[in-house]
């Protein structure tokens, strides 16, 4: 399955919890984590903020990257205009319908009032880890 993380799930990751749990998945293999070069970049400036430059999660975040694994990148992606409220995340929005992403994983409210554009869903980290369950 392949997925869209926002970056409040990703870095919360680091912290344990459902994104946590949701990052575990991508490492076991069981999801593919979609990306853009402008979620990437907005992940890496975030941890890097926080405090985490020169830190082993970040050095794993960063060779799991430059190793692909189970990753697909988008070189190119639409440009749409789907969260007026913070134009900031329609990439992920982007990148999801560039990649044919079946979820966007966020803790992004003006996101998750979305609920789903296309065939994309757009849940909660607790809400994914349901969904992922439920599949066969």
């Amino acid at each position: 399955m392949r997925i869209v993380i926002d970056t409040n799930v990703f870095i919360s990751s680091f912290f344990g919890g459902n994104p946590k749990k949701i990052v575990d998945l991508w490492k076991e293999g069981k999801v593919i984590i979609c990306l853009s070069g402008q979620i990437i970049d907005e992940h890496i400036a975030v941890l890097k903020r926080l405090g985490l430059e020169g830190e082993p999660e970040l050095k794993e975040l960063v060779d799991f990257l430059a190793e692909g694994f189970n990753l697909i990148f988008a070189a190119k992606t639409p440009s749409l205009n789907i969260v007026p409220d913070d134009p900031d995340d329609n990439k992920l929005i982007e990148c999801a319908v560039a990649l044919d992403a079946e979820v966007i994983v966020s803790g992004d409210k003006n996101l998750l009032r979305i609920k789903n554009y296309l065939s994309i869903k757009i849940m909660s980290p607790a809400e994914f880890l349901a969904f992922f369950k439920k599949r066969p």
